[in-house]
């Protein structure tokens, strides 16, 4: 889609609005900022992005688990992942107009507003974006959701809206591992909602208070490990195949570039070209203290370039904190890496104690727990690294509404200017699949025959019946709604049973026989 045809957010959240794909919570009583409800295409579409997302992460592969958790865990989990202590973010309050707003999106607000950098005042700090009063000293303000677990409103029974899905992966690690019979390197993958009591929520749905997650943690062997197994560990500098199999020698620089390869496949599968994202590699002093690498695939919204994705590298960092905070042992146990330590003799394993160590040392680690470490793997048991590819439903669906939308200028057939607005959904996600119509609705056999195929079709695909105005009337109904094809029953279908099939994009018409359709349909579902 070219740049000129792009929508602004106003237009596009009109239509969301206007065709029900999104609606803001508790509309009727003033709103609640931050928060969504996705009406009848919108929870379609929302339920196709989380299906495309299973079947590419999960069900087209060998090597990922499923998990559905709960939302409130026990909260030492929080404490455990560090969420307790260090989820926070700036807080700053003008105290003239008494809006609140986070110090760090002070700017961002600006910008939005086109308006120029409003003067620090005398002590220095930014004044109020909305009415330049000065604001209060930044204080971190924790974006977790607090509740009370059983009827005693007591500190003791208070737990917290999970911020992420992640950490119930981390806990439920051994029983998935134990129970799928699955070993390392496989993952993990589990889609659900999470909270965060954003200080100010905004750009649309884009951030929100409560939001739904897509995340897989993949678990993979530390490299010492690999290096055990085969002598060597397969580098970004190998040039590997990432198109290939998998491969056993991979290190974890390997895996993490071939998440970010998978993702964008998946991004691509749904919609998005690769040329309408970009990945930023995260720079070393901008990585959380446990991260190896971690890229964010973004996106140009109409309010600025944003994160869509991030695919972290964040070592054994999560799995040690909970056997830290709970007790048990997240370790696993490598047989194969225990009979290869087997043929070490004691002098190769002094010496890859000594490289480990050197190794460590100059990561900043500490060499006697390299040794214990390595011992470990002697015996064939680590704790697991892991690369953790994470998504926002909401996010993804917001950028392939901006993707798809389009205002197109035409000339009808008098000649006067019209505009056709039109969702270019990928047919995997968009919320119809097909609409169907009789040409003629008071025709009783095509109205029989339109009804027959109409039938058909809903129990395989999601589908609309529509005999609602002139035909040109319903096409452009199906076009704002970005339903790939719609199929008109009419005298001809009657004598030879094929009927009419248009296409969106191109608004191209073709007749065929419901075989054919089907053989079309399900070839451009397929992942």
């Amino acid at each position: 889609m070219s740049e000129e045809n792009k929508s602004s957010l106003d237009s596009l959240t009109a239509l969301c609005k206007r065709r029900g794909f999104i609606y803001h919570s508790s509309e009727i009583y003033g709103g609640m900022p931050g928060f969504w409800d996705y009406g009848p295409l919108g929870c379609e579409l929302k339920a196709n992005v989380k299906q495309a997302w299973w079947q590419f992460t999960v069900r087209g592969r060998e090597d990922v688990a499923g998990l559905d958790a709960t939302i409130i865990m026990h909260p030492k989990i929080w404490k455990a992942s560090g969420h307790l202590d260090t989820f926070a973010d700036p807080m700053t309050m003008c105290k003239e107009c008494k809006k609140l707003m986070r110090a760090d999106q002070i700017a961002d607000i600006l910008a939005e507003q086109k308006k120029k950098p409003v003067a620090h005042n005398p002590e220095g700090t930014l004044s109020c974006p909305y009415c330049g009063g000065e604001m209060t000293e930044p204080k971190p303000f924790n974006l977790m959701f607090k509740t009370v677990v059983g009827p005693i409103d007591d500190p003791s029974n208070i737990a917290y809206l999970r911020p992420e899905t992640a950490q119930a992966i981390f806990a439920q690690f051994q029983n998935v591992t134990a129970t799928s019979r699955m070993s390392v390197p496989y993952g993990i993958a589990q889609m659900g909602k999470s909270f965060r009591n954003e200080v100010t929520p905004r750009n649309y749905t884009f951030r929100s208070r409560e939001f739904e997650q897509m995340e897989l943690e993949f678990f993979i062997r530390p490299d010492e490990a690999v290096e055990i197994l085969h002598g060597h560990v397969v580098t970004l500098a190998d040039n590997p195949d990432l198109d290939g199999p998998v491969q056993d020698d991979w290190g974890w620089e390997v895996w993490h570039k071939y998440w970010v390869e998978q993702r964008k496949k998946f991004l691509n599968a749904v919609g998005l070209p690769t040329d309408r994202f970009v990945e930023y590699w995260q720079k070393p002093d901008e990585l959380a203290h446990y991260a190896r690498a971690c890229v964010d695939i973004e996106y140009d919204f109409p309010f600025g370039r944003q994160e869509l994705e991030g695919i972290a590298a964040r070592s054994d960092f999560d799995l040690s904190q909970h056997q830290k905070w709970s007790g048990e042992s997240q370790m696993v146990f490598d047989d194969p890496l225990k009979q290869a330590a087997k043929k070490m003799d004691d002098g190769a394993k002094k010496a890859f104690i000594a490289k480990v160590q050197a190794e460590w040392s100059s990561r900043g680690k500490d060499p006697e727990a390299a040794e214990k470490f390595c011992l470990a793997l002697f015996d064939g048991k680590y704790i697991p690294h892991v690369i953790e590819p994470s998504a926002g439903v909401d996010r993804l669906m917001l950028a392939l509404l901006c993707e798809a939308y389009e205002e197109q200028k035409l000339v009808d057939d008098k000649g006067k200017d019209d505009v056709r607005t039109v969702l270019h959904f990928n047919p995997k996600v968009a919320p119809v699949k097909v609409a169907v119509f009789p040409l003629i609705k008071k025709d009783p056999d095509q109205d029989r025959i339109a009804r027959d195929v109409f039938k058909n079709l809903q129990k395989k695909v999601n589908c609309v019946w529509d005999v609602s105005g002139a035909i040109g009337r319903r096409y452009r109904r199906q076009d704002e709604a970005g339903t790939p094809w719609c199929i008109t029953v009419d005298a001809q279908t009657v004598q030879d049973g094929t009927f009419t099939v248009r296409e969106r994009d191109s608004m191209e018409q073709k007749r065929m026989s419901y075989a054919e359709f089907l053989a079309m349909m399900y070839e451009a579902l397929e992942f």
